[in-house]
């Protein structure tokens, strides 16, 4: 797995979201954020998540939908239950998907960050290929960019987020990284 100079992953499959924009100039990327999404909530394996990012969700098709009419966001990356990688936006720019969020005394967490999306929920045990493909996804960046830190969401966002939850096991991801 390769990051080219544009940010983009060769393993993964390209899916284009305009939510995204330009880094700070000068911004080194030096976290990595772990988050999880299922849409709807709970159900695995739709279309729904890439939908979303690229600002093509219907919000009739499910209940649970009419809460995102008019939200625009998106992540660097989406790794399936199947461990198939998605990528949205380039590692260059800017992905939307830490919200209003601070680490090690920084706000804005997306101006320096990579976001990773899981598909699965706080509760409900991630696949292992999904582990396999973070994996091999977090040593990619890391060999491309001088990411020090490897975070969940609810690092960033306490009291705001919760994922990738309690079901997220940090010690295989760190084993399985070398840190």
């Amino acid at each position: 797995m390769i990051a080219d100079a544009n940010g983009r992953v060769d393993a993964a499959r390209y899916v284009a979201s305009d939510n995204c924009d330009e880094r700070p100039t000068g911004e080194a990327i030096t976290l990595l954020v772990i988050h999880n999404i299922s849409l709807p909530p709970g159900e695995f394996g739709g279309d729904g998540i890439e939908r979303l990012f690229t600002n093509d969700l219907d919000c009739a098709v499910h209940p649970y939908y009419s809460t995102l009419a008019g939200v625009r966001v998106s992540a660097h990356f989406l790794i399936r239950r199947t461990g198939e990688l998605l990528q949205f936006v380039p590692c260059e720019k800017r992905a939307w998907h830490a919200g209003a969020s601070a680490w090690r005394g920084r706000s804005a967490c997306n101006d320096f960050s990579i976001g990773v999306e899981l598909e699965g929920t706080d509760d409900v045990p991630y696949a292992e290929p999904q582990y396999l493909a973070l994996a091999g996804l977090a040593r990619a960046l890391r060999a491309s960019y001088p990411i020090a830190d490897i975070v969940g969401h609810c690092d960033i966002a306490p009291g705001r987020k919760t994922d990738p939850g309690p079901s997220f096991d940090w010690i295989r991801l760190r084993s399985s990284i070398g840190q």
